[in-house]
């Protein structure tokens, strides 16, 4: 079967006379949801639903006025389990589907959450946004820069809300500690550090190909990454220690941290990046990304150094994962249990003078993904993607970086970037850019 964008379109009758709209709605895609300040509930749908499309579509559930009325996904054991959650959530079951494909032929959903595994958002987001859906995206944004940047145009092409799970930009806390590092009472900011030491990964032991477990539409789940046989160790979680589907902790992780030391030192693409690190602890695991990493980013006033470690807690300032602004006059550290300021200072007749006032941990308030799933209702409802604190832009810089910080590991070489022109220095890394489709699956063109 042929998979291009305009066999999708015939295969679910999503053209224009399939679903009735005029043309001055296709024109105008908000025009349709004008009715959302009024309308007793807010349709979803769920592609993907085991492990953070599920969270997210909990999260979604807490709020008001909004209903998960359709499941799409490939396992139906976990079709039926989210099934029953969704009733006993919302006292209704969701339809079910074992292609996403048909779920977006529903008319009735509004919105869907996109929680699949890296090597789908793609092309769920595109055929989504093609259907006229808004969209919640689980980073990384895409297992390519060249998906990045194929998503980014159809955002803009059907100027649909796309919020991407980059849950950490809706944590009040986080907003204290960019505004602090902006505030340039840190002094000269010439290094920021971002990592994630993962203890509870250890070896991921080896397993035998086998057959897919009973319900599991197999080759849908592999969709545009290269066949293989059924392996369990390449599927439900674990598939992101594997490159045909994700990046590892660079882009499973990366993203996150990369995403707030970007926003705070308003910065987007860098000048060159390294990165040097492999399967140092584990490297005779079933694993293939590494388990180690490190990844200097050159910017123009600063660098930015990515580390990751697997089984070790002990990560930088005590922290298993975080980010730390490193300036003159002190260091701002900042993760998921809040954020402090470390000071510089003098010895000034054996007294400790500081530079900066030292702050104790300022703890978190709320729930940040709870407080992301109401951000995206809240664009959706007043029509304004300006509202979105974590639109498809930061989502495709973040994934972007990450997967730079990939291709340098890969080629182990220092790579050189032209914004320009959007590619390396070197033909190796250019080629690794590139999104790879199989089992004739296409990149949608734009």
């Amino acid at each position: 079967m042929k998979n291009s964008r305009r066999k999708f379109l015939q295969q679910t009758t999503l053209a224009t006379a399939g679903l009735g709209l005029s043309g001055s709605l296709l024109a105008n895609p908000f025009s349709g949801y004008q009715s959302f300040g009024t309308k007793d509930k807010i349709n979803f749908g769920l592609i993907g639903c085991k492990g953070m499309g599920w969270s997210n579509m909990q999260a979604h559930l807490k709020l008001p006025n909004l209903t998960c009325v359709a499941l799409a996904d490939i396992d139906q054991r976990v079709l039926d389990e989210r099934t029953k959650n969704v009733k006993d959530i919302t006292g209704k079951a969701p339809k079910q589907y074992k292609d996403y494909r048909q779920m977006l032929e529903n008319k009735d959903i509004d919105a869907v959450i996109i929680g699949t595994p890296d090597h789908w958002h793609c092309l769920n987001l595109v055929h989504a946004l093609q259907a006229g859906k808004h969209v919640y995206v689980e980073k990384p944004l895409a297992n390519s820069i060249e998906e990045c940047n194929t998503m980014l145009k159809a955002a803009k092409k059907y100027n649909k809300i796309v919020q991407v799970g980059q849950w950490q930009r809706s944590g009040t806390h986080y907003d204290d500690a960019i505004n602090y590092v902006k505030s340039g009472k840190l002094g000269n900011i010439r290094l920021v550090k971002c990592w994630a030491y993962i203890g509870w990964k250890d070896r991921l032991p080896h397993k035998p190909d086998s057959t897919p477990p009973p319900g599991v539409d197999y080759k849908m789940w592999l969709g545009p990454a290269p066949e293989r046989p059924f392996n369990e160790n390449r599927f439900h979680f674990t598939f992101r220690w594997f490159w045909d589907y994700a990046g590892g902790l660079m882009t499973d992780w990366g993203v996150h941290e990369i995403d707030i030391a970007l926003y705070a030192m308003n910065a987007k693409a860098p000048k060159s990046v390294l990165a040097s690190g492999g399967k140092l602890a584990y490297p005779n695991d079933a694993a293939e990304t590494p388990d180690t990493l490190q990844t200097v980013y050159e910017f123009e006033n600063f660098n930015l150094l990515w580390e990751h470690a697997v089984g070790i807690d002990g990560g930088n300032y005590g922290r298993n994962e975080g980010i730390a602004f490193i300036g003159n006059n002190g260091t701002l550290v900042v993760n998921r249990d809040g954020w402090e300021i470390i000071p510089e200072g003098d010895n000034i007749d054996g007294k400790f003078v500081p530079k900066v006032e030292e702050i104790a941990l300022q703890k978190p308030e709320g729930n940040a993904l709870e407080k992301h799933a109401a951000n995206f209702v809240e664009a959706i409802t007043t029509n304004d993607c300006s509202k979105l604190n974590c639109g498809i832009e930061p989502g495709s810089i973040a994934a972007i970086n990450a997967h730079m910080g990939n291709i340098a590991y890969k080629t182990g070489k220092k790579l050189y970037w032209d914004s320009e022109n959007e590619s390396f220095d070197d033909d190796e890394a250019n080629n690794l850019l590139k999104a790879n489709y199989h089992n004739s699956w296409e990149l949608p063109k734009i």
